[in-house]
């Protein structure tokens, strides 16, 4: 081999070298900045990633009406099957406003605690249960149809695994009213 083979090859190995150390950099800032994004997400407990979300004003409302807003914002974990302002207009003129009066405090706290349950239960788990106990006391039926997943026959999740740093929100499309409602 000549001398200029082992410069030229010299040459070559160092623009690898730098390539290569160029592109692990590169990964490594992008791992961090997913990383970062990730941890400031989590930082935001439920209440607050439902607000930020815009589609849950009046399960915003009626957890500040409730006074739960302090529970929901507690270390948890918990699982919130959250209604979305359209599931709560798909409720019979008059009960959201009804709900919201300070003399119907405790039928409104059944209601809400009805998509609450202890623990931090992510969708791949919430398939294999049948039924799941809530913070209500009731429990709260569980099918899965058609790949989709069913609370008490009635509200479909349609969106799952939304985390937040004291637990998951699943977002439902219809409320689910305890038993005794």
């Amino acid at each position: 081999m000549s001398i200029e083979n082992v410069v030229n090859n010299s040459k070559y190995m160092k623009a690898i070298t730098f390539s290569l150390m160029a592109s692990m950099i590169l990964l490594s800032t992008l791992a961090s900045a997913a990383q970062d994004a990730h941890s400031k997400k989590a930082d935001h407990d439920i209440v607050d990633v439902a607000v930020a979300n815009g589609s849950f004003n009046t399960l915003a409302a009626a957890l500040k009406a409730a006074g739960l807003v302090v529970v929901l914002k507690g270390d948890g974990p918990f699982t919130v099957f959250a209604p979305t302002d359209e599931a709560f207009a798909k409720l019979p003129a008059g009960t959201v406003e009804s709900l919201l009066k300070p003399e119907n405090i405790d039928q409104l706290k059944a209601v809400l605690t009805y998509h609450v349950v202890s623990g931090k239960v992510m969708a791949e788990d919430v398939v294999k249960l049948s039924t799941a106990a809530t913070v209500n006391g009731a429990d709260v039926k569980i099918t899965v149809v058609d790949g989709a997943v069913k609370l008490n026959d009635g509200s479909t999740v349609v969106m799952t695994d939304v985390n937040a740093s004291n637990g998951v929100i699943h977002v439902i499309d219809t409320v689910i009213l305890p038993p005794s409602s």
